[in-house]
């Protein structure tokens, strides 16, 4: 049978099925090879929020949507061209974000009566209104995944492992994907396990030999490489990018670095990828609790060490107590929060930007902290380089914000050159080299940053006192004279607000006035500036300024906004940059929030940008 061949710019693919099916395995090795290929794309991974969710039933329905393109992209896609449900629990969570006309691919052997009963369906959703609306191919996997494996001595159970290299075969046709980069990476997993990897690559071969040879697949899809700056490419994770740009930043300073921390869902993976890299002089330490991962990591910190600690929102607020005790000892102490759905444990696989306003002013007492945040995955190595950078150069700690949708999020990532890196500058010193005079005291300050002297622990003469309460202005002794403390609380405050002459100037993308400025930060990077191409596309007087310093604020942050007549913010909160930038600028801005465990969608931020300007 003839099929056709059409070649597109850009494709959306969503895979989704039970938590048990192996969707994010099989959405990542998509990924893999479509980078491998020479793609530009964007993934997305959904998790079920319960660990163990009643197979069949819409809370375990896990998904991965990856969009990839032979362009520059910025965003996982709005909506799926196809999708892959391997189940009516993950049809009825997903079918109404496929495009109208998309391809619908399901897995037939799932869609019985006991599962229509799990999902909530009365009767089957496979209906003729579901064939008008998508192009709907509804495929036997089950049964033609174990008819390939036949011959092998497997079990029912260690057939049905490998459905999901049946669907993977199937969209690597559609695509016109090879499949040797998944052969390859099936040999090296399961190394010492023939039988295994035999079987994985039969079902893998099945399903694409199946969408080659019957007739129910009459399109097959080309998405040329994307022309991308010469290079070293790697695919990587916004999680895996922070550790090894901490890794690199231990690198830059000439320091060990320490990580102190307790396991939680979405910051764990920093702990498990750190881990790898003890042959560059990285400890890693898995507390027993928040407090105790924060704590190790301030005495890390006393000791001359880069002291690091993660964790998400609910670890966040446990951790304050200790980061004001980072406060008033002035150490260097990186705090990650890879922020999630809340309050409380929330949504713990859901992306939420709500914890902006706990890192700004969630601890008692006049405690200022500078934070940061990252804005794609692979700006995440960067992102962890600048946060060491400031908190050794002005000895305080500093927090990270990153998120869900960043941490397990991927991009092809450009591996820069040592060379290009800025190095590290310390205040370690020894009795010799003091830049802040000849006697040491403990809070005598450098005139340019304000910043003290790093004294680590056992050399003589430069013993100090460190602890949690007031410290005199010089000495670093006890103290509690009333015009010491007042004295102490402004000069902390100086010193974090005068990072602002050591930071880089907000840059805006597009000019630099006109009728809408359109203000992020983190992950909403990729849909604002997708949204803004395509308004100025359209020949609306639209910008684009998005924020990596949020304390404190750039130098020349007020004149740019008020050089637009709008200001519009999305954020994935209920509005707390757009109070911030209000209440700091007397600037009106116009907010566009969504509280939905999702990113934005560029059509949801394109459509307040054209209700603005026309209004």
């Amino acid at each position: 049978m003839q099929k056709n061949k059409e070649v597109r710019s850009s494709a959306t693919i969503r895979f989704c099925g039970d938590s048990g099916d192996g969707m994010q395995l099989t959405g990542s090795q998509f990924t893999s090879t479509t980078a491998a290929f020479g793609n530009d794309l964007a993934t997305y991974p959904d998790f079920p929020a319960e660990i163990r969710a009643p197979a069949g039933t819409l809370a375990g329905v896990s998904g991965f949507q990856l969009h990839f393109s032979s362009e520059d992209i910025h965003t996982p896609g709005d909506a799926p061209d196809v999708l892959i449900a391997m189940n009516p629990a993950a049809l009825k969570a997903n079918i109404k974000d496929l495009k109208p006309n998309g391809i619908l691919i399901v897995n037939s052997d799932a869609f019985t009566d006991k599962d229509f009963e799990k999902a909530g369906y009365s009767e089957s959703p496979l209906t003729d209104d579901l064939s008008h609306k998508f192009q709907v191919f509804e495929v036997q996997i089950n049964k033609l995944t174990t008819l390939a494996l036949e011959k092998l001595d497997l079990s029912e159970k260690e057939v049905d492992r490998t459905k999901n290299l049946f669907a993977l075969g199937i969209t690597y046709w559609m695509f016109s994907r090879p499949l040797e980069f998944t052969e390859h990476w099936l040999e090296e997993k399961f190394k010492g396990k023939d039988i295994i990897i035999e079987a994985n690559k039969l079902a893998l071969h099945a399903g694409y030999n199946y969408a080659d040879t019957a007739e129910v697949f009459i399109s097959q899809f080309e998405i040329p490489k994307a022309s991308l700056e010469k290079g070293t490419y790697r695919n990587i994770t916004g999680n895996s990018a922070t550790a090894i740009g901490l890794v690199t930043a231990s690198h830059l300073a000439g320091l060990p670095l320490f990580l102190g921390s307790y396991p939680i869902t979405p910051a764990s993976d920093i702990l498990h990828e750190l881990s790898k890299y003890k042959n560059f002089g990285v400890k890693t330490f898995q507390a027993e609790d928040e407090i105790a991962g924060v704590a190790s990591a301030i005495g890390a910190a006393f000791s001359g060490s880069i002291g690091v600690t993660t964790t998400s929102g609910p670890g966040f607020c446990l951790k304050a107590e200790a980061m004001g005790l980072a406060v008033m000892t002035e150490l260097p102490l990186l705090i990650i929060d890879v922020q999630r759905g809340g309050p409380s444990t929330g949504l713990p696989t859901k992306t939420e930007q709500s914890d902006l306003l706990q890192a700004l002013f969630g601890r008692n007492g006049e405690s200022p902290i500078p934070v940061i945040s990252a804005s794609t995955p692979s700006d995440c190595f960067y992102a962890a380089i600048e946060a060491v950078r400031i908190a050794l150069k002005f000895m305080t700690p500093v927090i990270l914000l990153s998120e869900g949708y960043l941490a397990n999020g991927s991009e092809p990532w450009k591996l820069p050159e040592m060379s290009g890196l800025p190095k590290i500058e310390t205040n370690l010193i020894d009795k010799s080299n003091s830049p802040t005079g000849e006697g040491f005291v403990a809070y005598k300050r450098h005139e340019d940053t304000l910043a003290r002297d790093w004294a680590v622990p056992g050399i003589a003469g430069l013993e100090h006192r460190i602890g949690g309460l007031e410290k005199d202005f010089t000495t670093g002794n006890v103290s509690y004279d009333p015009d010491n403390h007042e004295n102490m609380v402004k000069i902390r405050a100086e010193k974090i607000a005068n990072i602002s002459n050591f930071i880089p100037s907000q840059e805006v993308y597009g000019d630099t006035s006109g009728d809408v400025l359109v203000l992020g930060w983190g992950s909403t990077h990729g849909a604002i500036r997708s949204s803004v191409d395509l308004a100025r596309k359209k020949g609306l007087k639209v910008s684009h300024a998005h924020l990596r310093y949020l304390n404190p604020f750039p130098k020349n942050m007020e004149v740019i906004l008020k050089n637009f007549k709008k200001v519009l913010v999305p954020e994935l909160n209920t509005g707390q940059l757009s109070f911030l930038i209000q209440g700091t600028f007397a600037v009106k801005v116009h907010k566009l929030n969504k509280i939905k465990g999702k990113p934005f969608s560029i059509e949801e931020i394109l459509d307040e940008i054209e209700e603005l300007v026309k209004s």
